[in-house]
């Protein structure tokens, strides 16, 4: 999981200072040299890590925190203002062409996650209500025009190719003329990449930016290459004039140094994270919740936003409705339980709790099996069955399992917790008085 490492050595370079009543300047520059080292281990630029150290230690070594009743909880705060700083101060969104269609840029090294992200991206601008076009440009890499038709046909999302005969040049300028032609709002250019950079690739790029004019160009930089990913971005960006960078395979087990390396170093923003495979693991990089992660202290406000993106308000007021009668079904649990499933990895959405510790989760697994037998059982009930699951004798749960490729020993595990689950939602309910029922706003996953 990404940052797990950093985040628990700088948790412990601020126990240092939470055992202390008062700080001196040598119980600050102590501090500050086991976050200099916690940085550093995370492959965080060595330019990058003692201009930081210097902003710290002047503001920690001021009266603010020296005379502070918590001096720790002023030194946290003052690591949370500088890296938010670090990484750009806030979020930086993606430039909507004045006059459609909107072109975007994808480049960067082979395996980097080009192709995959600039689908991912249409994506999630087609479900903002755009009109995408994928333009396959590389024609040198086996297979990556097949890779993005697989991917666009995923999404719903038009490619525009010319084959691999074609100079690439020529296929970006035809695509963009396709694209104003047949109403296309905005064209993701999915170019050529190298397994590293030369002169020849770079050449094509710049005739590709000169022909086209992109009004973005996105360089997609792969975080689990650590201090080398921020060498990567400074010479395309020398190069082609970047205008920010995507970096993917956050969801690894990565050191993480690049997040807070790339914007000093190059000048230019992240602007998205890849946090996994799946075509909607893609989301715009906010520079205070991604320092809100690395200190440990959660992510509220992307696990709202996701939830919000997931859960359908009829449900979720036909579902308090329900538990505010006690009619919870195993209908409802099912289809809670999907919509749990929607927002994204689960073990990802737990790292965004505030107080859930990345070690914690670092053997945690969703078992996907268990949940498709748990959906198979409850599809293999009647109507009546799911309503009132007190009616299941034996002979009923042969069958079911029978209908479900499963066992009997697995419908009365799923009986169980679906009981305690009641029986929980029921204390919820006689819990609460306000306005919004007794539930208030809140919505209960399961």
């Amino acid at each position: 999981m990404a940052f797990q490492s950093l985040t628990e050595k700088l948790s412990n370079a601020f126990r240092r200072f939470k055992n202390k009543g008062k700080l001196s300047e040598a119980d600050v520059k102590e501090g500050m040299r086991e976050i200099k080292l916690a940085l550093l281990e995370a492959d965080v630029s060595f330019k990058v890590v003692k201009e930081f150290i210097r902003s710290v230690s002047e503001r920690a070594v001021g009266t603010e925190v020296l005379e502070s009743l918590n001096p720790a909880q002023q030194v946290i705060k003052i690591v949370n203002e500088e890296m938010i700083a670090l990484m750009g101060g806030s979020q930086s969104k993606l430039t909507i062409a004045s006059k459609p269609p909107t072109i975007i840029m994808m480049v960067g090294l082979q395996g980097a996650g080009k192709t995959t992200h600039a689908g991912k991206l249409a994506g999630m601008y087609k479900k903002s209500g755009k009109h995408p076009l994928l333009v396959a440009c590389d024609i040198y890499r086996p297979a990556a025009i097949k890779q993005l038709q697989v991917v666009g046909s995923q999404l719903d999302i038009p490619v525009f190719e010319m084959g691999d005969k074609t100079n690439p040049v020529k296929i970006a300028k035809e695509g963009v003329q396709y694209a104003i032609k047949n109403d296309f709002d905005m064209v993701f250019i999915d170019t050529a990449g190298r397994l590293q950079i030369d002169e020849v690739l770079m050449e094509e790029l710049r005739e590709i930016k000169k022909a086209v004019d992109p009004t973005e160009i996105l360089l997609t930089v792969d975080a689990m290459i650590g201090q080398e990913a921020v060498n990567v971005a400074q010479t395309f960006n020398d190069q082609l004039d970047i205008t920010g960078v995507i970096l993917t395979k956050l969801d690894g087990d990565t050191r993480g140094g690049a997040a807070l390396s790339v914007k000093y170093i190059t000048g230019k923003p992240i602007k998205f994270v890849g946090t996994g495979e799946k075509l909607d693991m893609i989301e715009p990089f906010y520079p205070d919740r991604m320092a809100s992660r690395i200190l440990g202290m959660g992510d509220v406000l992307t696990l709202i936003e996701k939830a919000q993106e997931a859960f359908d308000e009829k449900k979720a007021a036909e579902l308090e409705e329900k538990l505010r009668k006690s009619t919870f079904t195993l209908d409802d649990y099912l289809d809670q339980f999907q919509q749990l499933k929607n927002m994204g990895d689960l073990t990802q959405l737990a790292g965004m709790i505030p107080g859930v510790k990345a070690s914690q989760l670092k053997d945690a697994k969703v078992d996907e099996k268990q949940l498709a037998h748990q959906e198979a059982i409850i599809r293999a009930m009647t109507k009546r069955e799911r309503f009132n699951p007190d009616i299941l004798n034996a002979s009923r749960k042969r069958r079911i399992a029978a209908g479900s490729g499963t066992t009997v020993e697995e419908i009365n595990r799923l009986l169980k917790q679906f009981d305690q689950i009641k029986k929980m939602m029921k204390q919820f309910g006689n819990s609460g008085n306000s306005k919004h029922g007794p539930y208030g706003k809140m919505r209960l996953p399961i």
